[in-house]
């Protein structure tokens, strides 16, 4: 058997729609150009579960066929084709020691302006809503003189980020204070979800954004940008342009936020470590 057969083989034979190795590599290629994500050649598997159930809502039995109506550009499909393909792990306060060092920094820096703060990679929402706790708490007030921007690629979790509604296993490692200061407890049908207070979600600002975009509808300058677990499903050149275009955006000595799997080192001109995976801009 040639290679070129090979690489055309589905990848697993028992499966409801064919799909080849070279149907696989067209999606890598796809989701790279449009939302800069780098696929793992070991995602197969993930890939086709998910964009299974796009055939499936769509109607199309064939991936060649769906891939080709993305290629069509269709507008809609490639919004849930991201959406399918985005990860969205995410819990209230993750990495908590980032947290203290944004209270610090806003409270020093509010004695001169309005602290403009912008959370990248929002996902459903734990992220930004704990800034925002955050800076209540610093505060002592719930209007703190405080803007937050939350953006993600992925429409779906953006929606469910702005209804500020989750199950109560979400917020369950949440002390009983944050709780009762800053949710609402369903009552009858909506028993077992929790809502977040409006004066917390009236900080925060919701948006599509799709950081390989050319033109984001961000203005600086900003005090803080959280970026955190998102680098790294992009390679280190797609990873650099975007620092480079965040760099302009900050205060001169505004803070970025990076996960804790993620590293700078190849964007030294541009950021500088400050502290555990929190970065500044590099000294001219």
């Amino acid at each position: 058997m040639s290679t070129n057969q090979l690489s055309s083989n589905a990848i697993g034979q028992d499966r409801e729609f064919v799909f080849t190795e070279r149907d696989f590599e067209r999606v890598r290629k796809m989701i790279y150009a449009r939302a800069g994500i780098s696929l793992n050649k070991t995602k197969q598997d993930m890939v086709y579960s998910r964009l299974a159930r796009r055939l499936r809502a769509t109607g199309i039995n064939d991936f060649k066929d769906y891939l080709a109506l993305l290629e069509g550009d269709n507008e809609n499909e490639w919004e849930a084709f991201v959406n399918s393909l985005t990860t969205n792990l995410t819990s209230f306060f993750r990495e908590p020691h980032h947290f203290p060092l944004l209270a610090e920094h806003a409270l020093e820096h509010s004695r001169h302006h309005h602290i403009q703060l912008w959370c990248s990679a929002a996902s459903t929402g734990e992220e930004p809503y704990s800034m925002a706790m955050t800076l209540v708490d610093a505060f002592g007030s719930f209007a703190p003189p405080v803007s937050i921007i939350a953006s993600d690629v992925d429409t779906n979790v953006l929606a469910k980020a702005e209804s500020g509604i989750y199950t109560a296993d979400r917020v369950e490692k949440l002390s009983t204070d944050m709780l009762k200061r800053f949710f609402l407890k369903g009552t009858g049908k909506q028993a077992g979800l929790v809502k977040v207070r409006p004066e917390l979600q009236a900080l925060i600002t919701f948006r599509q954004i799709n950081l390989l975009e050319n033109d984001w509808p961000i203005r600086g300058p900003l005090d803080a940008i959280f970026c955190r677990n998102v680098m790294i499903y992009f390679d280190k050149e797609t990873q650099l342009k975007i620092l480079e275009r965040f760099a302009p955006l900050l205060q001169p000595d505004g803070l970025l936020f990076a996960g804790h799997s993620e590293s700078f080192h190849n964007a030294g001109h541009v950021f500088s470590l400050r502290g555990k995976t929190v970065y500044e801009l590099a000294k001219k």
